[in-house]
């Protein structure tokens, strides 16, 4: 006589196999994301190498955020009229010669079409401040910069922007803003951490620091996980964006 299981044990089975589901899937969810915070640092690792190299051919000066047409970007040519971007036309993509390296994996917002699949922001506002008349940005020396190992370069960006066309949108930016800009685009996509490029070209984990009510203006960014980079707790300063 054949044994077969009987209704009672085929349901504690399942029952076994969905704790164990519920256990395991989360581990491996982190463990995939973690594959991906690595592979992100690795993007920005590269991206601060080439940035290097640049800069030793262009008289130690960092790359500009823009050229002063405001088409050409450091991540590629901006077509306003078809809506696209050519990548192989960035700043930094002789010396990297990979596009790919100019995304980040775990990138998942809204990639509006003007900075593509980038997920990365320049520290734009100490490194290549813009100029009037033109406000052409222009890119600061490495001399200028007291403490590379201490500056934000680039980092994880995405921005909660409640202007212009679509707006209220959670979507990408290549702006990485400084704390007393009041505007958090520092992301932590990696498990609530984000990756940052230093200027002398290593790149480390760090958790954004999130605004919280009474002002409930922020309540959106902490929501999406956008926060500032900050070390000294005065969000009105900018120890770690400027050049001293």
């Amino acid at each position: 006589m054949k044994k077969a299981f009987t209704l009672i044990e085929l349901l504690v089975v399942i029952a076994i196999v969905a704790i164990l589901a519920a256990v395991l899937f989360p581990v491996f969810s982190r463990a995939r994301e973690k594959a991906r915070q690595t592979s992100c640092l690795s993007n920005l690792k590269q991206i601060g190498l080439a940035g290097l190299q640049y800069a030793q051919d262009y008289d130690e000066r960092l790359f500009p955020f823009a050229y002063d047409d405001w088409s050409h970007y450091w991540w590629g040519y901006v077509d306003r009229g078809n809506r696209t971007v050519d990548f192989s036309r960035g700043f930094l993509q002789p010396y990297m010669r990979n596009a790919q390296i100019k995304a980040c994996p775990s990138f998942r917002e809204n990639p509006n079409y003007v900075y593509g699949h980038l997920g990365y922001g320049y520290n734009y506002a100490y490194l290549s401040p813009m100029n009037p008349p033109r406000w052409t940005p222009i890119a600061v020396s490495l001399a200028q910069i007291a403490n590379p190992s201490e500056t934000v370069w680039m980092g994880d960006a995405a921005q909660w922007r409640t202007w212009g066309a679509g707006a209220p949108v959670f979507e990408g930016t290549a702006f990485l803003e400084p704390p007393s800009y009041f505007n958090p685009a520092f992301h932590g996509r990696h498990l609530e951490m984000g990756n940052v490029l230093w200027c002398d070209g290593h790149v480390k984990v760090f958790k954004p620091v999130f605004r919280y009510p009474p002002d409930a203006a922020f309540q959106p960014h902490r929501e999406r996980l956008l926060g500032d980079i900050d070390r000294d707790g005065n969000l009105l300063t900018d120890e770690l964006f400027d050049l001293q």
